[in-house]
């Protein structure tokens, strides 16, 4: 009698057991080959595009490839978002509060890298230390002109004896030629000590231009 109670309760919990297998596994791994998806379904992915190679590109025919340009993410527009309420700050700590936290270049305490640079005597860095970048006039171009004229770079410029400069200030240098003009004037905003001592050793002067307003400053 225990026997038959022990193999009727086997019998019941396989049956049990088979009722919950899936009876439809071929089916559907039938159905599984002849499923598609489109994973990109944008009005560009369905477009005609095997003449793009041929087509000669002007600014009124240029597009973005799809995918390259991304809404914005608009914060703090409700939680439905996933940017809304903290913004993604979080709620706590010094980075979570309004304004900046820290000042430019901190680095919680620790040596920060613009004191951990070596610094260099006679290279300052920092505000107010920026190189000065000018212009170089040669005395081979000041070679041209006649004796007592006044030359700056514009009348050079006029001459065509130099080209145009994207620096707006100017610096007489020594040449790679003699310098043989006699009693000329030469305006700048800078001279070397050897380019003023050759325009001053052939009878001429030199006069220094303010970097600003052009003006003479001394004769």
């Amino acid at each position: 009698m225990m026997r038959l109670a022990l193999l009727t309760a086997l019998v019941s919990a396989v049956a049990g057991f088979s009722s919950f297998t899936p009876r439809n596994l071929s089916t559907v791994a039938n159905n599984g080959s002849t499923l598609s998806m489109k994973i990109y379904d944008w009005k560009r992915r369905t477009a005609d595009e095997s003449a793009l190679h041929e087509e000669e590109f002007t600014l009124g025919n240029l597009r973005p490839a799809p995918g390259a340009r991304r809404r914005k993410n608009r914060k703090g527009r409700g939680i439905s978002a996933g940017q809304g309420a903290t913004c993604g700050f979080g709620m706590r700590g010094q980075k979570s509060r309004a304004g900046r936290p820290t000042r430019p270049g901190f680095e919680g305490g620790q040596q920060p890298l613009y004191r951990r640079l070596p610094k260099f005597a006679g290279r300052p860095t920092g505000p107010g230390h920026e190189k000065e970048i000018f212009n170089l006039i040669k005395l081979d171009d000041l070679n041209g002109a006649s004796e007592g004229s006044t030359i700056s770079f514009d009348s050079l410029l006029e001459s065509k004896a130099v080209t145009k400069s994207k620096y707006d200030i100017h610096k007489v240098v020594v040449g790679r030629e003699d310098f043989t003009a006699k009693g000329v004037t030469v305006q700048a905003h800078a001279f070397t000590k050897a380019a003023r001592d050759a325009i001053e050793g052939s009878g001429g002067k030199c006069q220094l231009l303010s970097k600003t307003t052009n003006a003479v400053l001394e004769a």
